[in-house]
């Protein structure tokens, strides 16, 4: 095993992150201002519109802060050594996730995103580690909703996730092996 693994943040991929979140900001904000153009058959009340509008300005709003701030990081995306996985690639990263307290790695997607899912059982440890309010929910939501907090995504990284995942795991098997 090379002594340590280094994935870098794809700028590119970040860059399409924070158009599609402007684009869906932008949108909110038509939504709010004149609901009216938006109104169907399914969606006919414009209250529930401006509703729409306004959750959808602040998650995503919330997220372009987020985006924008990993697009300048200068910090290399995921390490993998002999200590285990520091992770940098979203938005709950939490740095360094020991070997010693991965139990298991598994895969799951949600909608059209791919998801890595590491299993640990220090799950409290890891989010008490967060120090952002909104990370830290989300790292909780993660626990209850699929079992472990740490997650890892492709979708910032210069790598493909059917590659991300294999090296993860063949990195993984390794350790457990020693």
């Amino acid at each position: 095993m090379a002594d340590k693994i280094e994935v870098q943040l794809s700028k590119t991929k970040i860059l399409l992150l924070l158009i599609g979140a402007i684009a869906f900001v932008v949108l909110g904000i038509l939504f709010i201002i004149n609901p009216e153009p938006f109104e169907s058959s399914r969606f006919n009340n414009p209250e529930m519109i401006r509703i729409a509008g306004i959750a959808s300005v602040v998650f995503f709003g919330l997220c372009v802060l987020f985006i924008a701030k990993k697009l300048f990081d200068k910090k290399v995306g995921l390490t993998i050594d002999q200590y285990g996985i520091t992770d940098n690639s979203n938005a709950t990263s939490v740095g360094l996730i020991a070997w010693d307290d991965i139990t298991d790695i598994m895969a799951v997607q949600v909608a059209s995103t791919k998801i890595l899912l590491l299993k640990t059982d220090k799950p409290d440890k890891y989010i008490e580690q967060v120090k952002n309010g909104i990370s830290k929910r989300a790292m909780k939501a993660n626990h209850e909703i699929y079992g472990s907090p740490l997650t890892i995504i492709s979708s910032s990284l210069k790598i493909k996730y059917d590659d991300l995942e294999k090296l993860i795991i063949d990195e993984f098997e390794k350790r457990k092996k020693n």
